[in-house]
């Protein structure tokens, strides 16, 4: 039987090893939104896939529809991120986004935005150096917009910079003076929505 492979980009949110060298992960999907797939044998030090396939990288991937899990077939990395291995606090501020991705993200569900939105963060990450402040600033801003690409946050006016805006050193130095109302914001959201 024929299945049929599926193109796509994701970033790899997450992964578990299971089996002797095989690895479950949660790769947003740039045309499925949040997807659990097996990679098979990607702990071998022989496997092609391993360093597009490690957690935060951000590669095009093939995948294949499996009765209960997607399977992957190949991957070729587009970013790895390379700016993690040097910068501990950054590393910390990727790992809480994609943990709040995963929690929020119930189902497959294409979120264009979403992705298009992750690969501002990877961009801007890149190519910028931020203090711990901006840090700081830069997770708000990150939080509340994939609030409101979720639709947890509605488009009121005292935010609409902030979701409506690409990322930039300006719109982190708006959000220092308005930080403690862009987190009342996201807690009054996560409580609301009972996450």
């Amino acid at each position: 039987m024929s299945h049929k492979i599926h193109h796509t980009e994701g970033f790899v949110i997450s992964g578990s090893n299971y089996g002797e060298a095989n690895r479950y992960l949660s790769i947003f999907t740039k045309d499925f939104g949040l997807v659990r797939a097996s990679a098979q044998s990607l702990r071998k030090v022989s496997s092609k896939l391993r360093f597009s396939l490690q957690d935060f990288s951000y590669s095009k991937i093939d995948l294949v529809r499996g009765k209960e899990i997607w399977r992957v077939t190949n991957a070729k990395k587009i970013s790895g991120f390379e700016k993690l291995n040097k910068h501990l606090e950054t590393l910390k501020l990727l790992a809480n986004i994609f943990r709040l991705i995963r929690r929020l993200c119930h189902g497959e569900e294409e979120n264009p935005e979403l992705f298009t939105y992750l690969q501002e963060i990877y961009s801007f990450l890149e190519k910028e150096e931020l203090s711990k402040e901006d840090l700081k600033n830069f997770e708000a801003i990150s939080v509340l917009k994939i609030l409101y690409y979720l639709g947890y946050i509605g488009d009121g006016k005292d935010l609409s910079i902030f979701v409506s805006n690409s990322l930039s050193h300006s719109m982190l130095g708006q959000a220092k003076t308005v930080r403690r109302v862009l987190i009342e914001e996201i807690n009054k959201s996560l409580r609301e929505s009972q996450l």
